[in-house]
């Protein structure tokens, strides 16, 4: 992973706030190496190892609802780039059209099976294709839609130096936003005005420590917190 030169950046990349956050990755190109082949080595591994239980998630997502396995949606990564993000379909077909982008506490349009499989996050094992081909990495700000990417502010750009995450500790943070979001009278206001900001809080603070090791950190932490969730 070799970030290119400031000045080759989007246009709106090229200001102090960015800089700041520029510099300091600009300083960690081992660990930006080390991440890279990591994330190489994990997703080949993730992909050979977790092929059935994806299959039967598949069969089961098939079997009990109508529509595709698989739910895409545009999302943003490095650079202010967009791409089809990959999932588990956890929700009825259209669900897009009948409601917010974001998910409202006991939300109807979720199905049965993908009740379950968002609990575990299991809803996101597609994502590693993503990892393979460079368009995601495993830790790092989740991917946003454009509709939320536009209203960043300068130093929020900052986040989409590296590629977009599968993990980060705004999202262990903020794993239960649907709830925070279930008594909002304008769900996208609260989130672009409330939480979105705390988000990035987490998200630049990762980008201003990042580190190879810190990364391993946050996969174990991930982990702990998907595997405390049985109890719940």
């Amino acid at each position: 992973m070799k970030m290119p030169r400031f000045n080759k950046l989007p246009e709106e990349f090229q200001c102090d706030e960015v800089k700041l956050y520029y510099d300091i990755l600009k300083t960690k190109t081992a660990s930006l190496v080390m991440k890279r082949i990591f994330d190489i080595v994990i997703s080949l591994l993730f992909i050979i190892l977790m092929a059935l239980p994806m299959a039967v998630i598949a069969v089961l997502i098939k079997a009990t609802s109508k529509g595709p396995v698989i739910y895409k949606q545009v999302r943003v990564t490095a650079f202010n780039k967009t791409f089809r993000i990959f999932k588990f379909r956890s929700m009825r077909v259209d669900a897009d059209k009948k409601g917010e982008l974001l998910t409202v506490g006991e939300d109807d349009r979720i199905t049965k099976v993908g009740k379950f499989i968002r609990k575990f996050r299991l809803d996101e094992f597609p994502q590693i294709f993503h990892v393979l081909s460079g368009k995601m990495t495993i830790v790092g700000t989740r991917p946003e839609v454009e509709k939320f990417t536009s209203v960043y502010t300068k130093e929020m750009l900052a986040t989409l130096l590296l590629p977009a995450g599968v993990t980060s500790l705004a999202s262990i943070k903020f794993k239960d936003e649907a709830k925070l979001l279930e008594s909002s009278t304008n769900v996208d206001e609260t989130y672009i005005n409330v939480i979105l900001p705390e988000k990035m809080k987490y998200n630049l603070e990762y980008i201003r420590n990042f580190s190879f090791s810190s990364d391993i950190k946050l996969i174990i932490k991930t982990v702990a917190e998907v595997f405390s969730s049985r109890g719940e």
